[in-house]
């Protein structure tokens, strides 16, 4: 990348000469700025659908079942489909954004005395994108979670670990 610089001066009111060279620069600047970088993909291997979300926790077991429940914004409003599971310790909840914006969160408050809660997602943003919730819960408990901006519009669910 080359910047040049060009010094102009002109007369100001008082005869005095003034450089704008200063000016010119850094609007250089920032137009170079503006355009470069490589983008990351939001396209999978494959060249579709969107690139999963950090996982919250630890990578499943080998011997883990992945259990996927959808999250969706539509006419019928926001919620997880199913939104009750059970799972096993060393399962992978994989929640899979269908429409919307949402996340998940096991709240301690909705978990009282609750011991290895997952600690919240980031935000799946793009149809196809995931968030993969390890199950490190104690079993024989329900656990709790929700879509923290949707929760007071009933976007709730809940998993019973055994």
């Amino acid at each position: 990348m080359t910047i040049v610089t060009i010094k102009i001066r002109r007369p100001t009111r008082f005869g005095a000469r003034r450089p704008i060279s200063t000016v010119l620069t850094v609007t250089s600047l920032l137009l170079l700025a503006g355009c470069g970088g490589d983008k990351p993909s939001t396209a999978d291997s494959t060249g579709r659908g969107a690139p999963p979300l950090p996982s919250t926790g630890a990578a499943p077991a080998p011997t883990g079942t992945t259990i996927t429940i959808e999250m969706t914004t539509d006419e019928k409003g926001n919620y997880f489909t199913p939104n009750e599971v059970t799972a096993h310790p060393g399962d992978v909840l994989r929640f899979t954004l269908v429409q919307g914006v949402h996340n998940v969160h096991f709240l301690a408050d909705s978990n009282p005395g609750a011991a290895n809660l997952p600690a919240a997602t980031a935000f799946a943003q793009l149809p196809g994108q995931t968030l993969d919730v390890p199950v490190a819960m104690a079993a024989g408990k329900s656990y709790y979670f929700q879509c923290d901006p949707h929760a007071l519009l009933g976007m709730r669910g809940r998993v019973r670990v055994e």
